[in-house]
């Protein structure tokens, strides 16, 4: 499995997990229109529970150790670009500007072998 492949596995497991947690899955892998094609800026999912919006980005990696968590790969960079597609998604879908929302990481440590994985979810960072 690549890394595209297990970022993929990773996301259909955050997604599952989101669901048994009472959550909506409102959109995926959402692109601004305006920046399609030109730098790849997404939000992997947002997703609602109660009246909170939460732009989650996922982070995983196939097998048990390393030096590093997925989590580790979100910088303050891509927080800051979460924020901004964030913000574009609340304009494109008429959103109050009373919205509720925050950003929050799902990290994935995945046992390929077994198809399981462990999850981390950090909210509101």
């Amino acid at each position: 499995m690549d890394t595209k492949q297990v970022g993929n596995f990773g996301e259909n497991i955050a997604c599952e997990y989101l669901k048994q947690k009472g959550y909506k899955i409102l959109d995926r892998n959402y692109v601004p229109k305006w920046l399609r094609g030109v730098n790849k800026k997404e939000i992997d999912i947002i997703a609602k529970k109660k009246d909170v919006i939460r732009f989650i980005e996922v982070k995983s990696l196939a097998g048990h150790s390393g030096i590093f968590n997925p989590e580790d790969k979100v910088n303050y960079q891509k927080k800051k670009k979460i924020i901004i597609v964030g913000q574009n998604w609340l304009m494109d879908h008429h959103c109050s500007p009373n919205t509720k929302w925050q950003v929050d990481i799902i990290s994935l440590r995945i046992d390929l072998e077994n198809k399981k994985a462990k999850i981390k979810h950090f909210e509101n960072i």
